[in-house]
């Protein structure tokens, strides 16, 4: 069995294919690449196509010491699958989290994206992006930056090694682009035209993907260029509820609840009014659309020189650019704050402590009007030397610089309120799909007037720069030192500002932002004197919003005016005000890592067992350095922090086709970037005050992972793996609650558009949290695979071109949290407790399947994927946990060679046009959100030369 020297390691982690692949073979040398493997034999079947790419990636997977598995393109610019995430969750033990209907993050074996280490072309990078309902300012790869065409293999190092980068409880995978001295000499190149259809927007966009690569004939010099474009628009249509809560309303079936009305005066207690004030309530029940307008634009460029046998230069630069139009519209009502004002009539409770329906008078009738434009840029240049000095040692010398460049110039909400309308009703019998009815017409704008405005842009920006030296002597057969060094500065920066305005009213005075970043009323030269708690809307202000299949039931109001954005950002002039500091966002941290690694790598045979393994050490030194803005002023805290981690892995091999592994290895994830700043964020809106803690330890953790693996036909495999991950320290949230007084924040800190600033009130109370380090945490879980193609049992014929990929992972966890959970009397305080569960982002069960079909001519597949439910975040207003429903999703493509230079395709992605149901609280399962995105048609034809 091969043990891979550091070429090797890097040809495997940048595997690229030419027009066909052959099933690579494992070879005995020590310093083989495995490229470069020895012919084949004369009785091996060589296979193209889907087939191909599965013997290619399974190969990877048995020629590794470690637990390792790979998802490989068939062919040159043709990539499995039409997104990266979506390729990986056929792996086992990996489950995607999907945002605007596309795979955007990843979980290996139940540990969130945060914790997975991301590697391009052999350099550590962040890509954030700013799809979905929030920009990624975390250490998590967004994987929708790139076109999945770039890309030519996918690795995934379920198992560490002292070699192998560290910072990953969950694994390090590694993205891999061209390699032209991999190919075929000559020039070739490849073309992908392909249409993309939605069936929810009615959308037909572009998608275009381009290949060119030569090798001269002696093999010395290659170049590779490729590019890929799409554009698309997605919708999104769905309901949402901004979580449910608990407040004290002004009546409930004509029993007044307080001494005056409306506002002021005293509580007065009740079994009416206590038990709607108890029970839990939506805060913003709505329904709406979110239009997703993407555009997509990546390209690579790979150069490489091998003078000698013994020399090889390699060059890659990638550039990535990600737009998107974010536009929401929303048809609602504002509980949330205004509780006090509303009559409650026909209560109707559930047995988890919901009031699922009910009619509302007074109240706050609200549409809303969102646009966020965003883009993404992310560049890398990277290069790397590979020498072999002499037959015993060589040594690769790899570097590289990446940024990541997130910006939102506009992200912008416009506000419609009627805050006295009579005969609203919802019905949440059904959580899903509830009933939303307005009792006032919400198409008249006599009954409305535009009361808010807020305006956020705001950029994120990563930086990487890295430098490695990897080494390696083979000091006897079967026994091989590796050495090497590092050095990694990671920046993070992100900074955010508000043009958030309110009305004042009163004789119609405005909020407006200065240009020194106080607030204050105005007078409204700007507006006119008719303002009462906004600016009449007049039907040049607005435009008329129709729902469209949003799975709202019968009964369900579908039609309502929005603020149109032309005129009403016109009108108060939002765009020409002077933007203020959102000091809360803005933050940065450097983090400069140094270190190095020695481990020895053994084969040989033992009592008549073969065997292979590795162990070693890897050293880092961790130097950080965080900024934030805490009480109006700039703070900087520096510290730093060493790890020594061990790692063993062995394989042995009880027969020519089984695999018994086993590993070990102290592993380690730095703390979570948002939660590293030494400064805070306030929520006026939900009244929450949050505080960063730039001495929050790594998340460290011990790994143990054994698995069997039987290679029982050419290109099958059964396997099973179990894993253990005991997290010895944990940062976790504390929370209490005190009043906004007590934290010595100035009024001035609050959004000024927020119910907290509006009616400021320093004895309101706040649930504060902040990040500490904690006890820890346990993860277990068994990983079971197959893949099998058909031709194990049937030698030829029609079955024969038939296969099976299939996994399951089954993940056991417990964490301790702090939790707050509901108040127990009218208006109290909520209730602080520890709450056991599983480790956020954690699905018990997931399983994932694909039958295809490949005869060289005609492939077809059609591959099925499970995620049950998980929590993913601590929730607020008294509810314990959010997270996501447990969902299936199916996709299916069709392929047809018409020659050897031409192939026609047609893809279907999301075929159940699943639904992405969110929930808060974990035991009451209240409604969040249930949105779909609709099925994606995607036909073309693809050219090769």
């Amino acid at each position: 069995m091969a043990i891979h020297n550091a070429r090797g390691i890097r040809t495997l982690t940048r595997l690229a294919c030419g027009a066909s692949l052959a099933v690579l073979a494992a070879s005995p040398a020590w310093a083989q690449d495995t490229a470069e493997a020895a012919p084949a034999a004369e009785d091996e079947i060589v296979v193209t196509g889907f087939r191909a790419s599965l013997e290619a990636a399974l190969n990877v997977k048995r020629d590794s010491v470690a637990a390792v598995d790979a998802v490989v393109a068939e062919d040159i610019a043709k990539f499995p699958d039409q997104n990266l995430a979506e390729s990986l969750q056929r792996i086992p033990g990996i489950s995607i989290q999907r945002d605007g209907g596309e795979g955007r993050a990843i979980t290996v074996r139940g540990l969130g994206a945060q914790f997975t280490r991301v590697r391009l072309n052999g350099l550590e990078t962040v890509a954030t992006s700013t799809d979905g309902a929030s920009s990624n300012r975390d250490r998590a790869f967004d994987f929708n930056v790139f076109a999945s065409e770039l890309f030519s293999s996918i690795v995934v190092h379920k198992t560490a090694e002292a070699s192998l980068d560290e910072g990953s409880l969950g694994a390090v995978v590694d993205l891999n682009t061209g390699n032209p001295l991999g190919a075929k000499d000559g020039l070739h190149g490849a073309l992908s035209l392909v249409g993309s259809y939605n069936d929810l927007s009615k959308d037909l966009g572009p998608r275009v993907a381009g290949l060119l690569s030569w090798r001269n004939v002696d093999g010395t010099f290659g170049v590779s260029v490729s590019g890929a474009y799409s554009k698309s628009d997605t919708l999104e249509l769905g309901n949402n509820s901004v979580r449910w809560a608990q407040a004290r309303f002004d009546s409930v079936n004509g029993t007044n609840c307080w001494t005056t009305a409306n506002s002021g005066g005293t509580y007065v207690p009740g079994t009416a009014c206590n038990q709607a004030a108890l029970a839990f309530h939506p805060r913003i029940p709505r329904y709406g659309e979110i239009d997703h307008r993407r555009e997509r634009l990546g390209l690579t460029g790979s150069i490489q020189f091998a003078p000698t046998e013994s020399t090889k230069i390699s060059l890659d630069a990638l550039y990535s650019r990600f737009r998107e139009d974010r536009e929401e519209k929303w048809g609602e009502v504002l509980l949330r704050s205004n509780e006090r004002s509303i009559n409650v009539v026909n209560p109707v409770y559930d047995s988890n402590n919901n009031m699922i329906s009910a009619t509302l008078n007074d109240a706050w009738v609200r549409t809303e009007h969102y646009l966020r434009q965003s883009k993404t840029e992310f560049t890398q240049f990277g290069g790397s030397w590979d020498q072999d000095l002499g037959d015993s040692f060589r040594f690769t010398l790899l570097g590289g610089f990446s940024k990541s460049d997130a910006d939102i110039p506009v992200e912008t909400t416009i506000v419609f309120d009627d805050r006295d309308a009579q005969g609203y009703s919802y019905d949440y019998s059904d959580m899903k799909r509830p009933v939303l009815t307005f009792g006032t017409s919400v198409t008249d704008p006599a009954n409305f007037q535009l009361a808010e405005i807020r305006d956020r842009p705001s950029n994120v920006t990563n930086k990487f720069k890295t430098a490695q030296l990897r080494t390696e002597w083979d000091v006897t057969d079967g026994f091989q030192v590796k050495a090497g060094g590092m050095w990694r500065r990671f920046n993070f920066d992100a900074v955010a500002f508000t043009r958030d305005s309110a009305v004042c009213g009163n004789g119609g005075t405005s909020l407006v932002t200065s240009t020194s970043g106080t607030i204050a009323c105005s007078p409204t030269s700007l507006f006119g004197p008719t303002a009462v708690y906004g600016f009449p809307v007049t039907p040049a202000l607005a435009e008329l919003f129709t729902l469209g299949k949003a799975g709202q039931p019968s009964g369900t109001t579908t039609q309502w005016l929005i603020p149109s954005f032309p005129a009403a950002t016109d009108f108060t002039q939002l765009y020409n005000r002077t933007a203020a500091p959102d000091t809360g966002n803005t933050r940065a941290v450097q983090e400069t890592t140094s270190g190095g690694y020695l481990q020895f790598d053994v084969k040989g045979e033992l009592f008549g067992l073969e065997y292979a393994g590795n162990a070693g050490i890897r050293y880092a030194h961790t130097a950080q350095s965080s900024r934030g803005v805490l009480s109006g002023s700039t703070v900087t805290v520096k510290r730093s922090y060493d790890d020594w981690l061990p790692s063993m892995n062995i394989a042995l091999y009880p027969a020519h086709d089984v695999i018994v592994r086993g590993a070990i290895a102290k592993v380690i994830t730095r703390p979570t970037l948002g939660n590293l700043t030494p400064g805070g964020t306030i929520d006026g809106f939900n009244y929450r005050i949050s505080y960063g803690n730039p001495q929050l330890d790594p998340y460290r953790a011990t790994n143990f992972d054994l698995g069997v693996e039987w290679y029982f036909a050419p290109g099958a495999v059964l396997s099973a793996a179990g894993f253990v991950k005991k997290v010895e320290s944990f940062p976790i949230s504390q929370a209490f609650t005190a009043t906004f007084a007590s934290t010595g924040l100035p009024k001035e800190a609050l959004p000024p558009s927020s119910p907290a600033f509006i009616n400021f009130d320093p004895n309101q109370l706040y649930t504060i949290t902040a990040n500490v380090n904690g006890a820890g945490a346990t993860l277990k879980g068994v990983e079971l695979a197959a893949q099998v193609p058909f031709t194990a049992f049937v030698d030829q014929g029609f079955i024969s071109h038939f296969g099976i990929l299939a996994n399951a992972t089954f993940i056991k966890s417990d964490a301790d949290y702090n939790v707050q959970g509901p108040a127990t009397t009218p208006g109290g305080a909520l209730v602080n407790a520890v709450r056991s569960a599983t480790l956020f982002g954690v699905s018990k069960r997931a399983y994932n399947g694909t039958l295809y079909y490949d005869d060289g001519a005609f492939s077809a597949r059609i591959s099925a994927s499970y995620r049950s439910r998980y929590i993913d975040a601590n929730s607020g207003t008294g509810n314990v946990f959010e997270g996501y429903g447990a969902t299936w999703n199916m996709d299916a493509s069709v392929r047809y060679k018409v020659t050897e230079w031409m192939e026609l395709s047609v893809e279907g992605n999301n075929l159940l046009d699943t639904y992405r149901y969110r929930f808060t609280d974990f035991d009451a399962d209240r409604n969040y959100e249930n949105n779909h995105f609709g099925r994606t048609i995607l036909f073309g034809a693809r050219f090769k030369m």
